[in-house]
């Protein structure tokens, strides 16, 4: 299973390397990993994504709980969250398909930002699912290039769970 790791650490030199590291020590491979400063100065937050089970998680959280500028470690896979990452995709676009494709990104709330005689280039910003769908949708026409962000999450204040509230809107 995937887990998703926030981690508050202190804006210092080295932090990064330390938790890379100490994750290639234990044989985890890191899927996704965003860093950027946190609400207060001189703090950054780690958001990533590991494959493993409960226990090695654990086990991992316990040990970059040791590592010195490591404030605090959060496990939020299954709590609710807010998801984003940021895409973005060079597709090939002619003139006879340019239109299609500037319909469907519409439809995935994607934007415009380069447009070139034979390509467009979309930004695209949601959860990791819309990321998938829209690679998925685009494919038939040949994408040129692909650059992502990693995950970044917040926990939901509201505690309300969208991924629940879906579940019950397809049932009905």
């Amino acid at each position: 299973m995937k887990h998703t790791l926030s981690v508050l650490v202190e804006d210092e030199a080295g932090v990064l390397t330390r938790i890379a590291g100490l994750f290639a020590r234990r044989g985890f491979n890191i899927e996704s990993l965003a860093v950027g400063p946190a609400e207060q100065v001189g703090i950054s937050r780690i958001t990533m994504v590991v494959p493993g089970d409960e226990s090695s998680i654990e086990q991992l959280t316990k040990q970059l709980y040791k590592l010195i500028n490591v404030l605090k470690v959060q496990d939020i896979t299954t709590v609710p969250c807010v998801e984003r990452e940021l895409m973005l995709l060079k597709v090939n676009a002619n003139s006879s398909s340019r239109s299609e494709i500037i319909e469907l990104a519409q439809v995935f709330r994607a934007r415009v930002v380069d447009i070139a005689e034979d390509s467009l280039t979309l930004e695209v910003v949601g959860d990791p699912g819309k990321m998938v769908a829209i690679v998925q949708v685009l494919s038939k026409f040949g994408l040129k290039e692909i650059a992502r962000t990693g995950k970044i999450s917040l926990i939901r204040e509201s505690g309300v769970n969208t991924e629940y509230l879906k579940s019950l809107e397809a049932k009905v």
